[in-house]
């Protein structure tokens, strides 16, 4: 066994006998999984809905056997288990549909080197606390909640997109929290009635 720093305590402790280990200690490898599992946790509020789609590289939404999925035919849609297993494409995305009162608040080009722009840091202290994570890009935020938008809508900020939309899209889900953010969905409505 080799000495070196343990990844979840930082203790200087024998390492586990394991090719890629990076613990000390059976219960430093459960917390450090547990850890990484509540950074990419995901509402139920859409865990619960069949919603989901895969994405290609390109965010064109597929569905589980690689067609295209689209976004006003809900039998090209799968349960957010079956497309969290599915080797389809390169990640999911959720579909908003008319009926849901969820909505997304979708911030372009907003971080940069994990700072936020503070364009972006006024709308989001605006939100009562929500899920937020980082975009596929990791240069953009994906504000999501409980709303009304009869019309998407694209605006500018300092030269960046921000984009609310309530229906007719799907979102490419990262699950990236942005900054520890809560894993459920708040109301937006005054938000997005500010940006629509």
């Amino acid at each position: 066994m080799a000495n070196t720093v343990c990844e979840q305590c930082g203790g200087d402790l024998p390492i586990l006998a394991r090719r890629h280990a990076c613990f000390c200690s059976g219960r430093c490898r459960v917390a450090a999984h547990r850890a990484r599992r509540a950074e990419t946790a995901l509402p139920k509020e859409l865990t619960g809905r069949r919603r989901w789609v895969r994405r290609d590289a390109r965010k064109a939404p597929r569905t589980l056997d690689g067609g295209f999925a689209s976004v006003v035919s809900p039998s090209t849609w799968a349960e957010h288990a079956d497309a969290a297993t599915s080797p389809v494409g390169v990640g999911m995305g959720y579909v908003l549909a008319e009926g849901d009162g969820v909505v997304v608040v979708d911030l372009d080009h907003c971080l940069d080197g994990g700072e936020l722009a503070p364009w972006a840091r006024e709308i989001l202290n605006r939100c009562t606390p929500t899920f937020v994570e980082v975009s596929q890009s990791g240069d953009g935020l994906h504000i999501f909640g409980h709303g009304r938008v009869d019309h998407g809508r694209r605006l500018r900020r300092d030269g960046a997109a921000v984009e609310v939309y309530g229906h007719g899209r799907y979102v490419a889900v990262t699950g990236r929290r942005f900054e520890g953010a809560p894993v459920r969905l708040a109301d937006l409505s005054e938000v997005v009635a500010s940006l629509t």
